[in-house]
């Protein structure tokens, strides 16, 4: 299995057969080199976003599009986009999961956060509500926590999904900061690994994960390089 950060919240996660694109928001994000879109994006199988906010699907029509592959998002999102020609949307609720094939599924989770989808600067569309996914293959389960704070949720995610690998945000102010994320982490979970996201993009956010390694000395926390393959 490969995880490669993509900048701020977007995954890039090579499991069994597939390849998902978890929120990648590509052009425009501080942290993305623009020269390595083809790099980022070539042979994915599916984008899988946790809400409609510009920067986590502000791109996932034009790579659907670009690679004929589906956006796997809540039903709300996906009735916004169902109209869009040459876009295939896969719309699912909270508790739902979609197998992908090859052993590898995906199951949407709750989150604690807004959701809306801005067209051209008119006012904000909701968007249905924000989510989390436990992704599955290869013996792991991976929990991304999507945008949210901590939340007593957690404890029934951790009990039924038993994940092992937690991609958890942690940049503050939109969302749960280190100390949270390091919470939460070791309140309801018993992760091995802990990747962060949602920070070093701007300045108001988070710029070091270092407070989060300091704070789960037992658990392998990767400050994760853009394009940099995590291999577990």
């Amino acid at each position: 299995m490969k995880i490669i950060w993509l900048g701020h919240s977007g995954f890039r996660i090579e499991i069994g057969g597939s390849t998902l694109l978890v929120d990648p928001w590509l052009k425009g994000n501080p942290m993305f080199p623009e020269d390595k879109w083809a790099q980022a994006i070539t042979g994915a199988t599916h984008v899988a976003l946790t809400h409609g906010h510009g920067d986590h699907a502000g791109n996932a029509q034009a790579i659907a599009r670009e690679l004929g592959v589906p956006i796997l998002c809540i039903h709300e999102l996906a009735e916004i986009w169902s109209g869009d020609d040459g876009i295939e949307v896969t719309g699912f609720g909270k508790g739902g999961t979609l197998d992908l094939g090859g052993g590898v599924s995906i199951t949407m989770t709750h989150a604690i956060h807004s959701s809306s989808v801005d067209f051209l600067g008119a006012q904000p569309q909701y968007a249905g509500e924000p989510a989390g996914f436990i992704i599955r293959g290869e013996g792991h389960a991976i929990y991304v926590s999507g945008d949210t704070d901590v939340m007593a949720d957690m404890s029934v995610i951790a009990e039924r999904y038993m994940p092992d690998i937690g991609i958890l945000c942690a940049g503050g102010h939109y969302t749960m900061d280190m100390d949270g994320a390091a919470y939460a982490a070791s309140r309801y979970f018993e992760f091995k690994t802990v990747i962060p996201c949602h920070y070093k993009t701007f300045p108001i956010l988070a710029q070091s994960a270092q407070p989060l390694i300091d704070a789960l000395p037992e658990v392998q926390v990767i400050a994760p390089e853009v394009l940099k393959p995590i291999e577990i």
